[in-house]
């Protein structure tokens, strides 16, 4: 299996085990929405709050690009990059670009 088809599994499969994990309040789930033509995954939250307000927006959002596993949002408790090490994804092939070039230098994972 080519890098490409390995790392796109991978990221379907981890992204799947996160939305598989059940809010503990609110009318709230957990949608996965995968773009192989862009190879662009995300895991966005619909629904409904406690108190009546709607809630809507981008839980994590994942890029494949330039073999590297791209993490653009992050919204996570425990970090989707601990996912992608435990799966064996090394520290140099995961950006975290939600961190500005700069500050990417700083984390221990790739910078670009």
């Amino acid at each position: 299996m080519d890098s490409l088809v390995a790392d796109r599994a991978l990221v379907r499969r981890v992204l799947k085990e996160l939305a598989d994990i059940p809010y503990s309040y609110g009318a709230l789930e957990k949608r996965i929405l995968f773009d192989e033509t862009t190879d662009n995954y995300a895991v966005v939250t619909v629904g409904w709050e406690h108190d009546g307000q709607r809630a809507h927006g981008c839980l994590v959002h994942v890029e494949i690009r330039d073999g590297k596993i791209w993490i653009q949002r992050d919204g996570t408790e425990d970090g989707v990059a601990n996912a992608f090490l435990e799966a064996g994804i090394p520290k140099e092939r995961i950006v975290l670009g939600f961190h500005s070039p700069a500050r990417r230098a700083l984390t221990g994972f790739a910078a670009a």
